[in-house]
Formats: structure tokens, sequence, C-alpha cells
């Protein structure tokens, strides 16, 4: 930085005095210009050196902080050395007995599974000459759901199940009852269009409803299904599958469902096989 100085004071003075020759100036200007450079290379090695100085006092002080961690676990190690060993002990004995749960939960879930995809895939055969906007069936969460259109079991407005409707609810029986430890629910479903009628049924409650335990008395008189295993239930319009402001979705959501699921009982035996909290 002082030759800097003296170079610019070298300057003014020839520029303020005019006595230097041109050669003369542009000599000392070009020195000028190397020292310049040259004093920005030094301040780069120079800021360099600061970084590498500092990387090293940040690493020297983690090293630092790390060896102060060991030493202290260290310390508590050979402190506890006996309760150490009694924890150890419990510890594998707490993961042994959580290894065991989660084998029989697998193996129990695993079960659940195949037989509810069993099932499906035999209702899927025997259903397989129902047009499919009639027939929906699906495995969902442990359950197989089977939706039936309204237009294949009842007339507009009734609840009623026709005769030509029997054919498919006997095959779906057929399948219900080789599953005679599952339980049966029945929901009705209507879109959002009121009825007008001074009879049964009243409104989409009572339409839903009615329609619901049509199904289960169908199934329990004409196909021998346990009615203690079933459940039957409207929920009107509030369940839609699709939009009610078009036809298409109207129709998609006036369905019957009807649902196949283990008993409660069933899931409750999974509480008893957990372990057991000290």
């Amino acid at each position: 930085m002082k030759i800097g100085k003296m170079i610019v004071a070298a300057a003014v003075a020839v520029t303020i005095t005019s006595c230097v020759s041109r050669k003369q100036f542009d000599a000392l200007n070009e020195n000028y210009n190397q020292c310049i450079t040259n004093i920005g290379d030094r301040q780069r090695e120079i800021q360099d050196l600061k970084s590498a100085n500092s990387g090293l006092s940040s690493e020297n002080n983690l090293l630092k902080s790390q060896n102060d961690a060991l030493k202290s676990s260290l310390d508590a190690c050979l402190s506890n050395t006996g309760k150490g060993s009694a924890n150890i002990d419990k510890l594998i004995g707490e993961i042994n007995a959580s290894n065991s749960y989660i084998k029989r939960l697998i193996s129990t879930n695993a079960k659940n599974d195949s037989l509810n995809m069993a099932l499906s895939n035999r209702l899927k055969r025997s259903l397989d000459n129902v047009s499919d906007q009639d027939v929906e069936i699906k495995v969902l969460k442990g359950v197989v759901m089977i939706s039936l259109s309204d237009k294949m079991l009842y007339k507009t407005g009734d609840y009623n199940i026709q005769p030509s409707a029997h054919e498919v609810l006997g095959k779906v029986a057929r399948v219900i009852n080789d599953y005679d430890k599952y339980s049966v629910l029945i929901e009705g479903n209507t879109d959002n269009v009121p009825l007008n009628s001074a009879n049964l049924p009243k409104d989409n409650w009572d339409l839903s409803a009615l329609r619901a335990t049509s199904m289960a008395k169908v199934l329990q008189t004409q196909f021998g299904v346990d009615p203690s295993r079933i459940t039957a239930g409207g929920r009107s319009e509030y369940n839609p599958k699709a939009t009610n402001m078009s036809v298409s979705g109207r129709a998609e959501n006036r369905r019957t469902e009807i649902i196949i699921m283990p008993k409660l009982d069933e899931f409750m035996k999974l509480m008893d096989i957990a372990p057991v909290k000290n």
C-alpha cells in the first residue's frame, strides 16, 4: 500500500508540474498499473489465508466438542455398568415381545387379505355376465363392496325388489353363505330429487331405508342368509358417489350397497395379542 501511495503522489506531481516527458510518464504509468495488480494478488492471498484459518478453527472446535461428548458418554457408561446391563436385558425382552406381536399381526392381516381377495374374485366370476353399469365390485380397506344400481333392482320411487333382480341376488347370496363368518351391511342410497308421495316412502330417507330392508328380507327369505349377520340402513342422498347436477350422476347415486366384512370380534382379537406394556 505504501508503494501505491508513493506512485500516486509521483503521478500527481508530474501532472501538476508537467515537467516529465511523455516516455517517462508512460513508464511510470505502466509501473503503477503493475503495482496495482500485485497489490490485488496479495490481497486475495491474504483473504484465502484468512478463510483457511477460519475453517481450521471451526474444525478444531468441532473436534473438541466431539471429544468432550465422547468423554462424557464414556464416563456415564463406566459409572452405570450395572444399571446398563439390566436396562439392556429389559430392552431385549421388549424387542422380542414386539417382534412376536408383529409376526402374529402380519399373519392375521395376510389371512384376512387372502380371504377378502378370494371372496372378491369369486363374486366377480359369479357375476361376470352382469352389466358393469349395474354391478360394481371392489375390495376397499379390507372389506368387499358390491354396489347394485336401482334400475336393476326397483321401479322408480318404489322399494320392492323386482323379480328380474333375484338371479343376481341369488349369486351374491351363495357367496355370502359360503363365508358365514362375515357380517353383511346393506345400505340404501338415493339422489337428491325430492319424492312427492302421501304414502310410504314419503322422502329419500324412507326410500333408502325401505330399499335396504327390502333387500335384507329377500336375502333372508329367498336365499337363506342368516338374518343375525345382516344390518340394513338408509343413507338417503347424503352419501353421493357423483354430482347430482347431471342425469348420469344422479343415476350413479341411486344404488344399494352390500358390504361384506369380517365381524367386529375378529378385529377385537387383534387387541388380545398385543404385547403387554410394563
